[in-house]
C-alpha cells in the first residue's frame, strides 16, 4: 500500500483498530508501521483515518476537469500542485496534453527540480517556480539537494515559456538576510521579462496540522515566521529593481 494513514484525532474510533492503535484520541504509529492488515482504512471509512491520496487515471481527472468546466470563468481551469506533481511525470504529462486538447486552462506549482520539466512547457498556461536561495551550497545544506537544476529550470523557462511566476517563500534564518535578498534581485534582474513576474510569500504553518495526522515530526521552528516589515521590504526592493511583481 502506497501513500501514508491520515489520523484526524478529534474523529479517531477505537473500534475501527482491532490492533489496538488508537488509545486515548492517539495513534500509536509503531503499531501501525508493523500492521499488514490496514484494517482501519480496508474496512471502514470514517473521517478518523483515511489514505492520503485517492487513486484516479489520467482519462478520469480530464472527465472531472470537464465536467466541471462551466465553472472555469476569468482564466480558470486546473492547477496541479503538491506535494510535488512532476513525480508522477507520465501522468502529469499526459494529464497536461488531454486538457489542452480540450482547450482547458493548466497551471502547475512546482520545486523545479525535475529534469525533464522543459518537455511539459509547451501544455503548461501558468508556470509556477519556487526559488529557495541562490547560494548552492546552503541550499544544498538546508534542503539536502543542490539548486543547479532549479536555477537551470527557471533560466529556461524565463527564454522559452510565456507565463512565468517566481515565487521566494521567505523563511527566517534561510534566506532573509540582505544580503540574501541581493543575490535574489540579481538573478532576477537577469531573468525578468515581459513573460516573468515575481512575488516573495511569508512563511507559514498552514500545513503543520497535516503533518501530526501523518505522523510525522515537523522540524520547523517559531524562528522560521519573517515579519511583514522585512516582507514588505523585500517586495518594495523587487518592484524598484525593475522586475514585474505579481501579489497572488
Amino acid at each position: 500500500m502506497e501513500g501514508v494513514i491520515v489520523a484526524d484525532e478529534e474523529w479517531l474510533l477505537p473500534s475501527i483498530c482491532p490492533h489496538h492503535a488508537i488509545r486515548e484520541h492517539k495513534v500509536d504509529r509503531a503499531i501501525c508501521d508493523s500492521c499488514e492488515g490496514k484494517e482501519c482504512i480496508r474496512q471502514h471509512d470514517t473521517k478518523g483515518m483515511y489514505l492520503s491520496y485517492k487513486e484516479e487515471t489520467v482519462e478520469e481527472v480530464i472527465g472531472e476537469a470537464c465536467a466541471n468546466e462551466m465553472m472555469f470563468y476569468d482564466g480558470g481551469g486546473v492547477t496541479f500542485t503538491g506535494g510535488e506533481a512532476t513525480v508522477q511525470f507520465q501522468e502529469l504529462t499526459d494529464a497536461l496534453k488531454g486538457l489542452k486538447e480540450k482547450d482547458i486552462h493548466t497551471a502547475i506549482e512546482t520545486n523545479g527540480t525535475h529534469p525533464r520539466l522543459p518537455e511539459l512547457f509547451p501544455y503548461i498556461g501558468q508556470l509556477i517556480m519556487d526559488c529557495k536561495h541562490c547560494d548552492a551550497s546552503k541550499h544544498q545544506r538546508y534542503t539536502g539537494i543542490s539548486n543547479e537544476r532549479i536555477m537551470e529550470n527557471i533560466r529556461r523557462a524565463a527564454k522559452e515559456h510565456p507565463g512565468l511566476h517566481v515565487r521566494v517563500p521567505l523563511i527566517g534564518g534561510f534566506n532573509d538576510s540582505e544580503l540574501e535578498r541581493e543575490q535574489f534581485l540579481d538573478f532576477f534582474r537577469e531573468i525578468k521579462g515581459d513573460n516573468v513576474t515575481f512575488e516573495v510569500l511569508s512563511y507559514h504553518e498552514f500545513g503543520k496540522k497535516k503533518w501530526h495526522q501523518c505522523g510525522w515530526e515537523y522540524k520547523m521552528t517559531d524562528e522560521a515566521h519573517v515579519d511583514e516589515a522585512s516582507v514588505r521590504r523585500f517586495r518594495k526592493a523587487m518592484e524598484e529593481s525593475g522586475v514585474r511583481y505579481r501579489r497572488t
